[in-house]
Parts: C-alpha cells; sequence; structure tokens
C-alpha cells in the first residue's frame, strides 16, 4: 500500500484535474447529462457464464461486456423524489437493496409491501427492475412480523442503524440489548442484518473502527449463525475486518468512496455535495478500499448508496449527508477497475458477488461499457427543487453503450 501512495500522492488538493491515476483521485465526472436514461433491452449472450469472473472484452479491449449488475445498497426515497431518480438506477442494475429511512421508516411488512409497490409503480414502462426491501430495526422490532415479512419474501434483510448515526436515523437502536430477540431470530431464519457501521460518541473520522471493535465484534460472537454486510466500508480497518470474518460478513463499496478522500469536502471551499456518512477518510484508506474492490475477493460486491437530496438540503446551514451517483456510478467504478489494472474482476464485484453473499442467482441479460468520456450533465429536477448528481471533478473513461 506504501508504493501505491507514494505513486498517487497523499492528498486531494495536489493532484492535477486531468490525466491517469490523478484523474481518479479527484473523482470523475460522467458526460451523457442528468435527463432520466431510457430503458435498454439486451438479450443473454451466449457462451455468457464461461468466465463470468473476467467480463467479455472485444479485440481491442475497448469495450467490456459484464452480466447486469445489482446494487447492494440503494434510496430511493419516496414520491416526486423517487419518481426523479429511479429511472437511472433501473437503467443499469437488475436488482437493489432499497433502504428503508424513509420519513416515517420502513418498519413493519405492511410498510414494505406499500412502498415496494409505490417503487414498482414508478418504473419507467419496460424497466426489468427487482426492488429487494429492507426492515428499518428500531428498538421495539417485533420478530415475529419480521420473520413473516421475510418468509413472505417481503424482506430480503433488515438494517441496523445506530440512532442518530446518519440520515433519518432518529428512530433507530438505541441499545443493541433492545434486538437481542430480533437478531437471533434473523439469525434462526436466515435473514441478513445491514449495518451503518458506526458509532456516535468519538471522532467523526474514528467511528467505523470503534463500531467494529464494540458494537460488531460482540455481536458476531453472540450470533455464530448471523450473516452480516458492513454496509459502505470506509477504512482499512473495515477491510481488513471483513477478510478476516468472511464468509460471515460481506461490505459494500460506493463509487464515491475510491475516488475521493477527505480533501474532497474541502477543495477551494467547503463542498458541500462531497458530504456523506460515513465521510470520506484520509488517502491510504481510499487507496485500501480500491484494493478490496478489485481484488476479486468476494466478501467485497457493489453498493452505490446513491442518497438524493434537494439542492437547498444539501448548501444550507446544516446539510444533508448523502452523494446522488446513480447517473454515473457503473463508469466510476469501471474507471477505478481500469486504473487498479482489474478490469477483469469487474464482473465479480459488480455482478457475482452480491447475489452469492444473498444467495441468489446473477442476472443472465448484459450490460457493455466502451472507451470514452463522458460529461456531466444538468442537475435532476424534482418538483420545484433540483437534485445535484456525483461530480468530482474528473471524467470517467467509460460509458455504458448497451444495457
Amino acid at each position: 500500500m506504501a508504493a501505491k501512495a507514494e505513486k498517487t500522492g497523499e492528498d486531494f488538493e495536489r493532484r492535477e484535474p486531468n490525466g491517469g491515476r490523478r484523474a481518479a483521485s479527484r473523482g470523475m465526472r460522467r458526460a451523457n447529462g442528468a435527463e432520466a436514461p431510457q430503458v435498454c433491452e439486451v438479450a443473454p449472450a451466449d457462451g455468457a457464464l464461461a468466465r463470468p469472473e473476467r467480463g467479455r472484452f472485444d479485440a481491442m479491449n475497448e469495450r467490456l461486456s459484464l452480466r447486469r449488475p445489482d446494487d447492494w445498497h440503494l434510496h430511493l426515497r419516496d414520491g416526486d423524489m423517487l419518481r426523479a431518480v429511479l429511472p437511472f438506477s433501473a437503467a443499469v442494475f437488475g436488482r437493489a437493496i432499497v433502504m428503508p429511512n424513509l420519513v416515517p421508516p420502513v418498519t413493519r411488512a405492511a410498510d414494505a409491501e406499500a412502498y415496494r409497490r409505490r417503487i414498482r409503480d414508478a418504473l419507467p414502462a419496460g424497466a426489468a427492475f427487482t426492488p429487494l426491501m429492507t426492515c428499518y430495526l428500531t428498538d421495539n422490532t417485533d420478530p415475529d412480523d419480521l420473520a413473516e415479512g421475510h418468509a413472505a419474501g417481503v424482506f430480503t434483510a433488515a438494517k441496523l442503524y445506530p440512532a442518530g448515526a446518519t440520515t433519518n436515523s432518529d428512530n433507530g437502536v438505541t441499545d443493541m440489548a433492545a434486538i437481542r430477540d430480533v437478531l437471533a431470530c434473523m439469525e434462526r431464519v436466515g435473514m441478513p442484518l445491514l449495518v451503518h457501521g458506526e458509532v456516535t460518541d468519538v471522532d467523526v473520522f474514528d467511528r467505523e473502527a470503534e463500531f467494529i471493535e464494540r458494537v460488531l465484534k460482540p455481536l458476531l460472537d453472540a450470533h455464530p449463525d448471523l450473516r452480516v454486510v458492513l454496509e459502505h466500508a470506509t477504512t482499512l480497518e473495515g477491510v481488513e475486518f471483513v477478510r478476516s470474518a468472511w464468509p460471515r460478513v460481506g461490505a459494500t463499496i460506493t463509487p464515491h468512496h475510491l475516488v475521493i478522500n477527505r480533501n474532497a469536502l474541502f477543495a477551494g471551499g467547503l463542498r458541500p455535495h462531497m458530504y456523506c456518512l460515513p465521510v470520506a477518510k484520509r488517502e491510504h484508506h481510499r487507496l485500501a478500499l480500491r484494493e478490496a474492490a478489485a481484488s476479486g475477493h468476494p466478501a467485497f460486491f457493489l453498493g452505490t448508496d446513491s442518497a438524493p437530496h434537494p439542492v437547498g438540503d444539501k448548501e444550507s446551514d446544516c446539510g444533508c449527508a448523502g452523494i446522488f451517483n446513480a447517473p454515473s456510478a457503473l463508469e466510476v467504478y469501471a474507471q477505478a477497475f481500469d486504473e487498479e489494472g482489474a478490469l477483469g474482476r469487474l464482473e465479480a464485484f459488480a455482478s457475482l458477488n452480491g447475489p452469492a453473499f444473498y444467495g441468489l442467482p446473477g442476472n443472465e441479460d448484459t450490460i457493455t461499457l466502451e472507451r470514452g468520456e463522458r460529461r456531466p450533465g444538468p442537475p435532476v429536477r424534482v418538483g420545484d427543487d433540483e437534485v445535484k448528481p456525483f461530480d468530482s471533478g474528473g471524467i470517467p473513461g467509460w460509458r455504458i453503450v448497451s444495457c
């Protein structure tokens, strides 16, 4: 890792805006505009499963075809926001684990069924996208309702938000002892636990490492058959722990944490659209995430954590945490893997590792990217407001051409 840090440099502000790995370190742009994408139909490719871990390149390595990826961590919101942002994810991903932190949160199977209907009703015509619903755990979650929802195919997983840790988490768990019976129930029925891995009583940059030591390790000791996803891992400590705890523990990695470090928040001024939770960390953590994602290790898989907020809620004296990366997520991942010399492992990370962890088959249809720059588009209109897509200053060298 030390050699790689010397090659890319330690500080965001020292990098050039374009060229080689420096462009990736500053973050990358998509160039196709932010208007709602069209839904594409692609027939399964003959022989697509022969060597799924390597993707399928053309003769000049200018095009790459993958099994359609899934997004294992996605915020779709509700109402006008849902209708505005859903087409971007539905055009690229076959399935998505949908976060339950609405207002009010999705805490019961009936809530999840109703939310799933709203998502399906908002899909563009012809979209073959499956929302996988999650339960927002509280101190008062009913284990029976959770188990029945899981058995009925309503709940795929349950989400642990430590109270106050992130957006709309005030109703989250205040004491792990309060959900002991819930976790035992999940362990018994084989339901994965998805964790926002942060405590709230330490320095914001130390929250993930402290959560692993104080919460996650004791939880796994107490529930030896429970499977856990460390959502949006952001640290070297997180990467090392997940590797050591596999196959019980997996982790999602976002596109923005692969291309920005914490200095992006302060480049030339305060940058609210780079603010997310967990926050981006020091450069050596970013490099650890890139190495983990590009390694091909089955514990790590794609989860965008795309989290839209109106511009007015981001650009305020108490701006919301969240980055809306859905319009460019797959291109940013492809660029990062290309820079790591690991495009042949992108399909495993994006399309295979996640389904394997959840016990689901991979998608049968494909998506194709080709080399070529795409410049950022305009904000996405949401009623009388708008949402700004992720743009960290660089330009992805890949674009989706067939989906």
